[in-house]
């Protein structure tokens, strides 16, 4: 009896086994926080969401830090109690000596503000300056927001040409914050050329930048808060006036049982001007900046505008929040144990940054994310965050926003790009995206 053989007589011998095509490999990560990066960031956070939705990644200052960019992610780490806003939990033993945080706001004493603290002294504090931003608060400014608004325009209008940063959008806000700070009329330049000081501190060709400028400015900016706090303490009525600044209630709370100290003060002073006045810079040029790229959304606007509808204005605001965001990076967070996010395992003492601008332009969240469209209306976007740290001053930077706008483009109906916009420099930071400057002409005003 024979053995049978596998294979038929006539079969031939086998061969190698069939290879399967390789997969492509994934193109080559993308640059970070080059110049070329901080101008348009939006292909790299593509990749990102794409091949590393959270990536462990050395940043310009030295910190190793974890990047968040999908949207669900996003999402979920704004609102993770466990990633806390104290820098004591950052573990700088494993993630370098590299600094976090705003510049100088240690050595000043100006630590013990909204955006480093957690419950339950962030529930307190924010309890308190939230007064400050009710919406009957808030809409009785209007007013005032209107008036430095046209204010402004006005001091440029008979031109025919403005830079809209420096002469529009920067001061702006810092009118504005000043006036619901409670800082006078005649000190509020001296605010206006530190914040400037804040703004200029990044050196050409280093996305990442030093930090003495802004540091320099922290100090000042403290010792001036300090003697403002000492004379309206002593200023103060028993009773509280109607419309009281913020600096004010704050004294008057700390003085009636709220046990604010007055670092706590000087602090939520500090970051309320610091927080509340480049988020608003960037929301006017950036938002300017899409209008002028896209005249066909500008051209509705305009027309909504001119008929009295200001629901496009609304929505418009929200979708250039969402389009090209004034916060590109969310503040720091730190994780106070192991966890994960997103399939990666997060150490304990690990830097978290959520990128709020890959979020929002997540195709998984988003129809047509790269596509601008004012009327856009499912658009739960994270511009101004999540969760309890969600921007206590986002109303008041939307009224700012609608009105700058509004006013802009009504005032200035044919305004145009004075420069070819890959001549235009972006600020190079790691939270804030906003342009140094945005040139324009129109035809003069009378």
């Amino acid at each position: 009896m024979h053995d049978t053989p596998d294979t038929a007589p006539d079969a031939a011998p086998a061969g190698p086994p069939a290879r399967c095509p390789a997969a492509p490999a994934p193109p080559p990560a993308p640059e970070l926080f080059s110049w070329e990066f901080a101008a348009d960031p939006y292909p790299a956070y593509a990749w990102l969401r794409e091949h590393a939705p959270v990536r462990r990644t050395a940043l310009p200052s030295g910190v190793e830090a974890w990047l968040v960019t999908r949207y669900a992610d996003a999402r979920q780490a704004l609102a993770d109690g466990r990633l806390s806003k104290n820098p004591v939990h950052h573990s700088e033993a494993a993630h370098g000596k590299g600094k976090v945080g705003i510049p100088g706001e240690r050595s000043a004493n100006l630590m013990t503000h909204l955006l480093n603290i957690d419950p339950p002294d962030h529930t307190r504090l924010r309890r308190l300056v939230s007064k400050a931003f009710t919406p009957r608060r808030v809409a009785a400014f209007a007013p005032r927001v209107q008036e430095l608004t046209d204010t402004l325009i006005d001091s440029f209008a008979a031109r025919g040409e403005a830079d809209l940063i420096h002469e529009f959008a920067f001061p702006l806000p810092i009118y504005a914050i000043c006036d619901l700070l409670g800082v006078p009329r005649e000190d509020q330049d001296d605010f206006r050329d530190w914040a400037g000081m804040m703004l200029r501190h990044t050196k050409a060709g280093q996305a990442g930048g030093p930090r003495g400028g802004v540091a320099k400015a922290v100090k000042k900016i403290r010792g001036y808060l300090a003697e403002l706090i000492h004379r309206k303490r002593a200023e103060l009525p028993r009773d509280p006036a109607p419309g009281e600044d913020l600096i004010s209630g704050l004294i008057r709370a700390s003085d009636h049982g709220e046990h604010l100290t007055e670092n706590e003060v000087a602090a939520m002073a500090f970051i309320l001007l610091f927080a509340g006045f480049e988020t608003t810079v960037n929301l006017i040029g950036n938002g300017t900046y899409a209008l002028l790229r896209h005249p066909e959304q500008r051209a509705l606007l305009q027309k909504a505008l001119e008929s009295g509808d200001h629901d496009l204005l609304a929505t418009g605001i929200e979708e250039l929040l969402r389009y090209d965001g004034p916060v590109e990076l969310a503040t720091w967070r730190f994780a106070t144990e192991d966890l994960t996010i997103g399939g990666a395992r997060i150490a304990e003492g690990d830097p978290v940054l959520v990128v709020l601008a890959a979020a929002d332009r997540d195709p998984e969240r988003f129809d047509a994310p790269d596509t601008l469209d004012l009327a856009r209306r499912d658009n739960p976007h994270l511009g101004y965050g999540h969760g309890i740290h969600y921007c206590l001053g986002a109303p008041l930077a939307r009224l700012e926003g609608q009105a700058a706008l509004a006013t802009l483009l009504t005032r200035l109906p044919d305004l145009r790009l004075a420069a070819e916009p890959d001549g235009l420099r972006w600020r190079g930071g790691l939270i804030m995206r906003g342009l140094r400057s945005l040139p324009v002409e129109f035809t003069p005003a009378p």
